[in-house]
This record gives C-alpha cells, sequence and structure tokens, in this order.
C-alpha cells in the first residue's frame, strides 16, 4: 500500500514528514476554501434570519409565534437530511453531493429572497435546509479524506473563518433590515454560493463514489421524522415555555420513540443508514459523549447570554450582537493555536482544558449577571472572551479525535454522526435551559430576574461539567489516518 498518498510532490520518499513540518500544498488550501464558503455561509445565514424575525412579523402582518417557523422549518428540514447524508456520500460522491447541496441552498436562497407571504418564505426555508443540512458533513468529509494527517492544522485555517459566520450573522442581518431590507439577508448568499461553486468544479476530486450500498428505506422513514419530531417538540416547548402541552409533549414522545427504534434496528442491520456500531470505537465514543454534553451545555447558555442582554439591560439586538462578540473573537484567536498544539499535547489535554475554560469563562459571566442592568460591561466581555478560548479549545480536539484512525469509508458516517450529535446536542441544551429559565422567572419581580439567569447558568455549567468525564476517555495522541 502507498502511505505517501497525502505528501506532496515536491516532498522526498521515504518516511512520512509530520505534520507540523510538511508545508500545506496549494490544493490542500484551495480545498479548505471551497469547504469554508459553503460552512460560513450556512452560519452566516442562520443567525442572520433570526434578527431579522421580528421585522417579518411587522412586513407579513403575522404573529411572531407563526413567523418564528421561518426558523424552525430550516431546523427541521436541516435534521430530516443530515442522516441520509452518508448513504448519498457513498453513492453519489463528495463533488456531486457538495454540488446539490450548495446548489439547492443558493436556490432556496433566492427563493426566500423573492418571497411574498411568511407561508411561501417558511416553504422555501425548508429547501435551504435541505441544502445547509448536507454541507457540514459532505465538507468534513472532504477535508478528513483530502488533509490526512494534516487534519489538526487545516482544521485550525478553516475553523477561522467558519465562525465568523455565526459571529457576524447577528451584526449583518441587523444593519441589513436597518438599512435596505430583509431579503438582502438571503440575497447577500448568492456570491458566496457562486464562488463555491466555481471553485469547487476546479479543485474537487472526481471519482470517490462508491455505487453499491443499498438505502436502508426502513432507517431513514424512522431517524428522519424521528429527529424532526423531536427537535419540533423542543423547540415549540422552549418557544412557549411550556413542555407539558400537547403541541410540545407529543411530537418530543413521538420523535424520541422513532429515534429509539432506529438504534434497535440500526444495531441489527447489516447496512444501517448510520453505522452506530462505530460508537465501539473508543475514539467515536468518547468523543461522541464529550460533544454531545459539551453542545447541551454550551450552546444552551448561548441563549441566556442574548436575554439577558435584552431583557435585564434592555440592548437592542444590534447591540447584543456587538456585546457577544468578545465570545466569537476567543474562538477565533484560540483555535489556530489549538491547531499548533494538537499534534504535539494530544486531544485529551486540549479537550479538558477547553471545557474546564468554557466552564470558568460562564461562571465569571453569571456572577455577574447577578448585578443586574449594573454590571459592567468590560467584565461581561472578558468572561465572554474566556468562553469563547474555551470553545476553540474543545471543538477541534473532539473531531480530530473522533475521526481520527478510521478507514476512509467509516469517515462520512462518523462525520453524519457527528453532525446530527451536535444538532441534537444544541436543540437539547435550548429546551433544557429555556425550561429552567422559565420556571425561575415565574411568579417573580423584575428586579428578581438576574437571579433567575443564574440558575439557568448553573444548571448550564453542570452540563459542562458533566462533559468532563468522556472526555478524561479521549485519546491522549492523534493515530495517523
Amino acid at each position: 500500500m502507498d502511505t505517501d498518498v497525502n505528501r506532496p510532490e515536491s516532498a522526498p520518499t521515504g518516511a512520512l514528514p509530520s505534520a507540523e513540518t510538511e508545508p500545506l500544498e496549494r490544493r490542500l488550501l484551495a480545498t479548505a476554501l471551497v469547504v469554508v464558503l459553503g460552512m460560513a455561509m450556512t452560519g452566516l445565514d442562520m443567525t442572520a434570519v433570526n434578527v431579522a424575525l421580528r421585522r417579518l412579523s411587522g412586513d407579513f402582518g403575522a404573529s411572531i409565534t407563526t413567523v418564528q417557523w421561518v426558523a424552525t422549518a430550516y431546523t427541521l428540514a436541516l435534521a430530516a437530511v443530515i442522516p441520509v447524508t452518508a448513504w448519498a456520500i457513498g453513492r453519489f460522491g463528495t463533488r456531486r453531493l457538495y454540488f446539490a447541496s450548495v446548489g439547492a441552498f443558493l436556490a432556496g436562497s433566492v427563493l426566500c429572497g423573492m418571497a411574498w407571504s411568511v407561508e411561501s418564505l417558511i416553504a422555501f426555508r425548508v429547501v435551504q435546509g435541505i441544502g445547509g443540512g448536507m454541507i457540514m458533513p459532505v465538507g468534513m468529509t472532504i477535508m478528513t479524506r483530502r488533509a490526512g494527517n494534516q487534519v489538526p492544522r487545516i482544521m485550525a485555517i478553516v475553523g477561522v473563518p467558519m465562525q465568523l459566520g455565526p459571529m457576524l450573522g447577528p451584526l449583518v442581518g441587523g444593519w441589513l433590515v436597518d438599512a435596505a431590507s430583509w431579503r438582502w439577508i438571503f440575497y447577500l448568499n448568492l456570491p458566496f454560493a457562486v464562488l463555491a461553486l466555481v471553485l469547487a468544479s476546479r479543485f474537487l476530486d472526481h471519482g470517490d463514489a462508491q455505487p453499491g450500498k443499498p438505502l436502508d428505506l426502513v432507517g431513514l422513514v424512522l431517524l428522519s421524522p424521528g429527529l424532526s419530531a423531536l427537535l419540533y417538540g423542543l423547540t415549540t416547548g422552549a418557544h412557549r415555555g411550556d413542555f407539558g402541552s400537547v403541541s410540545a409533549a407529543l411530537p418530543t414522545a413521538v420523535g424520541a420513540a422513532l429515534a429509539v427504534a432506529f438504534v434497535v434496528h440500526a444495531l441489527r442491520s447489516r447496512n444501517p443508514l448510520i453505522d452506530l456500531r462505530l460508537l465501539r470505537r473508543p475514539s467515536v465514543r468518547a468523543s461522541g459523549g464529550a460533544l454531545v454534553l459539551f453542545m447541551c451545555g454550551f450552546f444552551g447558555m448561548l441563549l441566556l447570554a442574548p436575554l439577558y442582554f435584552q431583557t435585564v439591560r434592555g440592548e437592542s439586538a444590534m447591540a447584543t450582537g456587538l456585546l457577544m462578540l468578545p465570545q466569537g473573537v476567543g474562538t477565533l484567536a484560540t483555535m489556530p493555536v489549538c491547531g499548533r498544539l494538537l499534534p504535539r499535547v494530544g486531544p485529551r489535554r486540549l479537550l479538558l482544558s477547553g471545557l474546564s475554560l468554557s466552564a470558568i469563562g460562564l461562571g465569571a459571566f453569571a456572577v455577574q449577571v447577578g448585578a443586574g442592568a449594573d454590571a459592567p460591561v468590560w467584565g461581561l466581555g472578558a468572561a465572554l472572551f474566556v468562553t469563547g478560548t474555551g470553545m476553540g479549545f474543545t471543538m477541534m480536539p473532539t473531531m480530530s479525535s473522533a475521526v481520527s484512525g478510521l478507514p476512509q469509508e467509516e469517515i462520512p458516517a462518523a462525520s453524519t454522526m457527528l453532525a446530527i450529535t451536535q444538532q441534537v446536542g444544541a436543540s437539547i441544551g435550548t429546551a433544557f435551559l429555556s425550561l429552567i429559565l422559565a420556571r425561575s422567572l415565574a411568579g417573580q419581580a423584575a428586579a428578581d430576574a438576574p437571579d433567575a439567569f443564574q440558575v439557568g447558568y448553573a444548571a448550564g455549567i453542570a452540563i459542562l461539567l458533566l462533559a468532563l468525564l468522556p472526555a478524561t476517555r479521549v485519546a491522549r495522541s492523534l493515530t495517523p489516518p
């Protein structure tokens, strides 16, 4: 077997150069740019749309409850399409599927910008979600296959612009809504999507399709509706602050039952939609456990900070986006450092450090929240910066450890599983902390609201600390693929 497939043509024969000294070849960087454009585009769009919901409510004369479906429809479509991605990668190849996913997102963006009613906008957001749901696992598969032993370094490079999308989304969305129209939130995707398709046509490899593996129709029928129903129930309960209502409890229960049925089916099937037997691998199991708890705690608490800024301090949506910037800056500053350190110190130490920093930063933020509107902005910003630094030290080691050493044919399934883990973990965390906050606020005077937020933060920090348990089982070093 040729062990030198990932070495640049100029490298001498013999031992494979280390990931720290081997230069990143130009084609690999170009491939990374293709992937970054797709992922950053979806992240920017998702967070930018959230700040436009009130304007959409006014322009279409619809209630906030109805307009919230603009965000929810995207999430549900994304959850429904992710499970089939691993099979589609094998059947059609990463190049074709990348074109299809970016093309669907582009078409959905154009249609959303042209929407004439809230109902049409919701329908077109489904088209966007179908494309957006495939972009992340396809992109991860492309980069993991192409980068080889340089995965940590390339992830450090692509991680920075990938974080810019979600971070800048509220700012860009708020500016476009105020200066032009909410429609430009969707039209803004056009140049990025077109550029991604042009570069993909030149730099993405052909011939990685492996037709022959049958589609697990039973698994698809169980998992895609199951995830959608579960996320719908959790989202509805979070929006209404009532998880006991039929509209929230019933879909949550149905979704959970379908998900359990899929687990039973997948463990018995020869060719399951998502091969859960990958969890027998210690690297996948430990990384997946740490990831789901981190997403649950961290992204659940990301809901609390904007609510605190807007409800307790009375900040506008634009100002809230600016106040949240230190968290993104901390992540951006850390990821390149993490990429350099990962091959040297291994994923376990970085992951444990990242989780600890996130918990410390959010703990410091929670303490200051107790001062209500009088908490100093610089102190809150410093706490968010530490929190973002922790995230920068968490995501890359977790993802790299999960796929490190996996055979090429198992990477799409692992990437898809991680994408599902992130989506479900973030949704569960958001719903859980929404419930905690709603119950803490119930019956309290406005002056006592900071105490309620502190209760929510305490619950989220506890979840982050729980993530330390599986993190201790993550590999000490990366295994070359």
